[in-house]
């Protein structure tokens, strides 16, 4: 019984550094292709929205665009994105910044490096809250399950 309490947590703390992971990644990749990349004129292919949550949670919806444009080698990429402009829709074109050996991480958003950094770090900030309450409940739990075990005769 006593192992669940600190199981648990740790899976939490695992997912809680892959969600870390995987924000830092994605802010990288979009950096680099504003910074070093080279742009292409995209056509947008659809737009849809993703809803998650409802029951006892609030819900939230993420729009998504699907673009395709073609590389400076000829190649045809085809891209998901989220969080695109609401004012973009099918047929619209829009400018692409990607890494030529990369094409297939490019992105639409127009530069903002203010905008991408306070996205990035409420990520950063969100997820560093539940990394501090899970290990401060792990050493709670810790010091609670040694405190009563040298009580008890």
């Amino acid at each position: 019984m006593e192992l669940l309490f600190y199981v648990v947590p740790c899976l939490m703390i695992a997912v809680l550094v892959g969600g870390i992971t995987s924000a830092l990644r994605r802010a990288r990749q979009i950096g680099q292709a504003w910074d070093g990349g080279v742009t292409a004129q995209a056509r947008c292919l659809r737009s849809y929205t993703r809803t998650s949550g409802g029951g006892d949670s609030s819900v939230t919806t993420t729009l998504h665009h699907v673009y395709e444009f073609i590389t400076r080698d000829g190649r045809v990429i085809r891209f998901d994105e989220a969080n695109g402009p609401s004012t973009v829709v099918e047929g619209d074109l829009v400018t692409v910044h990607y890494l030529p050996d990369r094409p297939e991480r490019a992105t639409a958003h127009a530069p903002a490096r203010g905008k991408l950094a306070a996205g990035t770090g409420c990520v950063l900030a969100f997820y560093g809250v539940g990394l501090v309450f899970c290990v401060a409940f792990i050493l709670v739990v810790h010091f609670m399950f040694n405190t009563v075990d040298t009580l008890l005769p």
